[in-house]
């Protein structure tokens, strides 16, 4: 009888803590199977904090609460990584640049590796790169020093032309020579003044240069081990992670190293194809110092919306003091659907689904980049969305896709008064029943 009367407590007891309020039977299904003294401790209708929640906080504010502090510790680790790598960037841009590089010349050292050993082939791949860098450049520099002296008097014809529109031309506003000498005089006055903060820029900038030549002297070290060793180096990491872990860090892995060489490797196929198009067209509008603005349009083709514009505007500037106003608009123009080519085309075939970023989203990473790190944010800050991306997508678990047509705001908004007004109905008669 005794045992009958603590089951019907027990009972009695469940069904009240089930049934308290509209709170749902999930939150207490810890309590399923206590003692009747452990349910009295627990309070579950007295005392709702026991169960998980109170009920006098609505739903939304305790899932926005959850939330939020998600994504301030999320944040925060995002702002401790940021900080680490500040304090270590020269490493980093090595490590990025050596990742670069590695990803261009791995198919070259594969190719290499089938007919020699992978050392001879990692060393051969390398040198293969220097001769054709060294090639570009000695090219650069010889038609800059033929064709300098010609510029330079195009260059000061153009500035009198200029000025002699800006004196005597229709626009309101007249510069004269005078005017233009007192710039200059106090151009020089100004760099009398400043001649010690300009010594110690030019000494700072002496220190960068000795800081690039580190960066790349690093890059290349690590090109190589990441080259002929690369694979055993990944096997050596994972091997260190737990057991359960590693598959885990494979995928994410195999997933961004996939993004991320497809973007290098595309973003330097592209680069190649916009300046070998620049320099087609340069040559053919006859602009001077075709083969340097064309390598210039090759490195501005790295950094993505801000790099291709900036390449177009001083090879307008060059074809405007050469060749006249005509010829710097048609030089405008060509480069101008060079981008378009490459945007609507290029990039979908060289990259195809490697890289699979809105234009909204690279146009947000190359603003933000450019605001946290400047020219290096801008760079690196595709990349790193994109392999971020890809690692996600790769490890999340998606859910269907909606198969309806979504309504429009309109619909929702009257759906809702509908709901409301029949709400209030249904609530009217419910009152009117228990009256």
């Amino acid at each position: 009888m005794a045992e009958d009367k603590d089951a019907r407590q027990d009972g009695a007891s469940s069904s009240s803590v089930g049934s308290g309020g509209d709170r749902p039977s999930a939150s207490v299904k810890h309590l399923a199977g206590a003692s009747p003294a452990a349910r009295k401790v627990a309070g579950a209708r007295r005392n709702p904090s026991v169960v998980g929640y109170d009920d006098t906080v609505p739903a939304w504010l305790r899932t926005s609460a959850g939330w939020s502090w998600r994504l301030l510790l999320l944040i925060a680790g995002i702002g401790v990584i940021f900080y680490a790598t500040a304090q270590v960037q020269i490493v980093f841009i090595a490590v990025f640049l050596a990742l670069v590089i590695t990803s261009v010349l791995r198919p070259v050292t594969d190719w290499y590796a089938k007919i020699m050993p992978r050392g001879l082939a990692t060393a051969l791949a390398l040198l293969s790169a220097f001769l054709v860098l060294g090639g570009l450049l000695t090219y650069v520099i010889t038609s800059v020093a033929g064709q300098w002296d010609k510029l330079a008097g195009q260059f000061n014809t153009g500035i009198e032309k200029i000025f002699d529109f800006l004196e005597h031309g229709p626009l309101p506003v007249t510069i004269t020579s005078d005017d233009v000498d007192t710039w200059i005089e106090n151009g020089r006055k100004w760099i009398t003044e400043h001649g010690g903060d300009i010594a110690s820029q030019a000494a700072a900038s002496a220190g960068s240069v000795f800081e690039a030549f580190a960066v790349l002297a690093l890059a290349i070290f690590c090109t190589i081990f990441f080259l002929a060793r690369g694979k055993d180096m990944w096997t050596w990491f994972l091997n260190q992670l737990p057991a359960r872990s590693r598959e885990t860090w494979t995928v994410a892995g195999g997933a961004g190293w996939y993004t991320f060489s497809g973007y290098a490797r595309g973003t330097v196929i592209i680069a190649l194809a916009d300046g070998i198009l620049a320099a087609i067209v340069l040559v053919v509008l006859g602009v001077p110092l075709a083969a340097p603005l064309a390598v210039l349009v090759f490195i501005g083709a790295f950094i993505p919306l801000i790099g291709a514009p900036a390449a177009m505007v001083i090879a307008m500037v060059v074809a405007l003091a050469a060749n006249g106003v005509v010829n710097a608009a048609l030089v405008g123009i060509f480069i101008a659907l060079i981008g378009q080519f490459e945007g609507h085309i290029l990039q979908p075939l060289v990259m195809g689904k490697q890289v699979s970023l809105h234009p909204v989203v690279v146009a947000l990473a190359v603003t933000s980049g450019t605001f946290i790190a400047g020219i290096l944010g801008a760079v690196v800050s595709v990349p790193l969305v994109a392999v971020a991306w890809a690692v996600f997508s790769k490890l999340r678990r998606k859910d269907p896709p909606m198969e309806d047509e979504i309504p429009t705001a309109k619909e929702i908004a009257l759906s809702g008064r509908e709901r409301s007004s029949n709400g209030g109905s249904t609530n009217g008669k419910e009152a009117t029943a228990d009256a």
